[in-house]
């Protein structure tokens, strides 16, 4: 069993240029968050926009091995690519936690 995470960010106004530049950097330098995920002991961590009554969110998911593990890992984390994670989440006005209903999984 692993744990899964999300969280729904809300986005400080005129942000999304700051946005697409962190996409940019991620997709350019994707190996090198991979291997973030891998030092984080993270399956899958996906990223979704959506705009809201005119608010710019983001949507993060993640699944890992052990989500607080994971977590005090990045926030530890020397890796340069965290760094430039780290100083985007000044794009974020506020985090609001999701609550895991229900979770599907096939095992193959």
């Amino acid at each position: 069993m692993m744990d899964v995470d999300a969280v729904l960010i809300k986005l400080k106004a005129n942000s999304m240029q700051n946005v697409e530049a962190w996409q940019t950097e991620l997709t350019t330098r994707k190996a090198e968050a991979i291997e973030t995920l891998k030092a984080e002991g993270v399956f899958v961590e996906s990223w979704f926009y959506m705009e809201l009554e005119g608010q710019d969110y983001l949507i993060a998911y993640m699944r890992a091995e052990d989500i607080a593990k994971a977590q005090h890992i990045g926030r530890e984390s020397h890796f340069p690519i965290d760094a430039m994670h780290k100083q985007f989440k000044q794009n974020w006005e506020r985090g609001y936690k999701a609550t895991l209903l229900v979770d599907l999984e096939n095992d193959k």
